[in-house]
């Protein structure tokens, strides 16, 4: 019988959780169990690519071998959560983790794509002033595991027809602050022996801004996408003070002058249009100049207004003006669609259940 790691189990149980272990302790706890190391990947291919949530599903042991492994391990997969939905399609998925806190993520419909918007904390550990998930603060980080169930839920209540086409590390928390658990997440969603094998290109992590940790992501071969909503330190410090007091403006662009980007790969600005704060016809010079000669796109974001707010969507004519001007001087901007703002589930928004009727999230097999 194999030691139990108490980093791996369960906080109800002893059980080791399978899903908790990465592919170098997956492989010590079958080595502990006494089997071929070759075990190693068809446990973690069962977990990750048939997404059984039971021993009894993995076939190609024997039932000795499945009896065995059920004495000193179980897969912890969530066995509650909710799914809210949106009148534009939107899902919002509310999944509990084992210590009762909720995680959301968003499945945000476009034409034929489907993208996935993963969360990396419960909460945030920055305070950003326009963001619903800042107001609960930091609850805890997310483990590796915790991570990629987000992504195992929901390919379990897909239609037949439909594919995951990307995923976006954008959902609550800033996942630069969870680098080794994100990174570790990243490996497991990219693997294509065992993993889910979705491409690198298609996921996208999103910061913040946190400028000495930029460049900790280019091995990850992702995506990289910076909140940046401001163009003078001051407008900054009193939107997002706690990142802005730590890597202003300046140092946060030479991070990103600095970034090795890949051949073919560019950066991406996102920026939060807030109604009267920063959309004037300024701000869009200034941002002109603060991005000039960066192979980069801007994500132009207008606001998506919760409660208690102080802050207001612009109207379409400032955001297409802003753009307008964006693009004159050569930058290659788009104006991001909200999708699910009736259900709090666009940017800026998780943190908070509207109070409606939800629609059940029931746990189901790998054969869904």
């Amino acid at each position: 019988m194999p030691v139990v790691n108490d980093a791996h189990t369960s906080p109800s149980t002893d059980l080791t959780n399978l899903l908790a272990l990465d592919q170098t302790s997956a492989e010590q706890f079958v080595l502990g169990l006494g089997w071929p190391r070759y075990r190693t990947k068809q446990l973690l291919r069962w977990l990750y690519q048939k997404r059984v949530r039971d021993i009894e599903q993995m076939t190609d042991l024997s039932k000795a071998e499945r009896a065995c492994l059920k004495v000193v391990a179980l897969v912890g997969r969530s066995q509650d959560g909710r799914i809210i939905r949106s009148e534009d399609g939107t899902r919002k998925f509310l999944i509990r983790l084992e210590d009762g806190l909720l995680v959301e993520s968003v499945l945000i419909p476009e034409g034929r794509r489907l993208t996935l918007c993963l969360s990396t904390q419960v909460g945030c550990t920055l305070d950003c002033d326009f963001c619903l998930t800042g107001k609960m603060g930091l609850k805890r980080n997310l483990k590796a595991h915790e991570i990629v169930e987000q992504v195992l839920v929901v390919q379990d209540r897909l239609e037949p027809d439909e594919r995951l086409s990307s995923l976006v590390l954008m959902g609550m928390g800033e996942p630069l602050a969870n680098l080794d658990a994100v990174s570790d997440a990243i490996a497991r969603l990219t693997n294509e022996e065992w993993g889910l094998g979705i491409p690198a290109r298609r996921i996208t992590l999103s910061t913040a801004g946190l400028a000495s940790r930029l460049k900790e992501i280019a091995s990850l071969g992702v995506n990289l996408a910076i909140s940046l909503n401001a163009t003078t330190n001051a407008q900054r410090d009193r939107l997002m003070p706690a990142v802005n007091r730590l890597h202003p403006l300046d140092a946060l662009l030479a991070a990103c002058r600095a970034y090795p980007l890949p051949p073919r790969r560019r950066l991406t600005f996102e920026y939060v249009l807030l109604a009267g704060v920063n959309d004037s016809d300024q701000d869009a010079k200034r941002l002109t100049k603060l991005l000039r000669g960066l192979p980069c796109k801007v994500n132009l974001i207008p606001f998506n207004e919760f409660p208690n707010s102080p802050y207001r969507r612009p109207d379409d004519a400032t955001a297409l003006r802003f753009q307008a001007h964006l693009k004159q001087a050569g930058l290659d901007t788009f104006i991001r669609k909200s999708k699910g703002r009736d259900v709090l589930g666009a940017c800026g928004q998780l943190g908070e259940v509207r109070r409606r009727e939800p629609v059940a999230l029931t746990p189901v097999g790998a054969d869904c």
